[in-house]
């Protein structure tokens, strides 16, 4: 038996949507029949990917900017109005990786990373949820990592970024699930994607790997946020099979 899917027609925003997952998972939702409202800092790429989409019969916009700033979160929500009407979707994907060292690291890079990967997630939870509230529905859906769950040598940074990450989606399910809003965060293990590469990684290494691709995670992405009203995923883990 298959289960009863949430309805098409919703909006969804996505950040970090220039490449990688957030690509991916803009395109699966597009084709689900869903709007999208993209984001990321790459104009030229936004642009192109919302021609693609509508030239396929979609529906989508998009809004360049940094996904950490306050400004840019909510330029997004309100382009989101005053296109489709509302936000019942936020995917927070935006961010930044980082393999290296300790001693590697830089302050500035924590800094970066931190904001990349923790404050976005902040921003943009905030700008939305008050329409959702509104609304008496929603999804926030954080893309954290297998390293939001486990330490692991030379990640110290990413690490501590990605725990943020698991750390906030509790803690928000725990206080905006009366509201009808679920709170979900998934983990996956790696990506061949920029983002893979990050601080002190090779392309080659990379494409070399047995790294998953970002359509196959995008499909994991459009399960947790089109389940029935009364079902969530809190959490779920998606590895390779490496």
């Amino acid at each position: 038996m298959l289960l009863c899917m949430a309805e098409t027609g919703r909006v969804v925003v996505v950040t970090g949507a220039s490449s990688g997952l957030g690509a991916a998972s803009a395109r699966a939702f597009a084709r689900r029949g869903d709007a999208v409202v993209l984001t990321a800092r790459r104009a030229e790429r936004l642009e192109a990917l919302v021609g693609e989409i509508v030239a396929e019969g979609g529906k989508a916009a998009w809004f360049a900017g940094d996904a950490s700033d306050e400004v840019t979160a909510e330029a997004v929500v309100k382009l989101a109005m005053e296109q489709f009407g509302r936000v019942d979707v936020l995917v927070n994907n935006a961010g930044q990786g980082s393999y290296q060292s300790l001693m590697d690291t830089s302050a500035v890079q924590y800094d970066e990373m931190m904001a990349a990967n923790v404050r976005s997630g902040f921003v943009f939870a905030r700008a939305v949820v008050p329409g959702m509230i509104a609304q008496g529905s929603g999804v926030i859906l954080f893309v954290s990592s297998i390293a939001g769950l486990a330490g692991a040598a030379n990640e110290a940074v990413y690490c501590a970024s990605k725990f943020a990450q698991v750390g906030m989606a509790q803690a928000l399910d725990a206080e905006l699930r009366s509201k009808g809003i679920k709170v979900e965060v998934i983990c996956p293990g790696g990506m061949k994607t920029e983002f893979a590469v990050g601080h002190g990684r090779t392309e080659e290494s990379v494409a070399e790997s047995r790294m998953m691709d970002p359509a196959e995670v995008a499909e994991t992405v459009l399960f947790a946020c089109s389940l029935p009203p009364n079902v969530r995923v809190p959490s779920m883990v998606v590895r390779h099979m490496g």
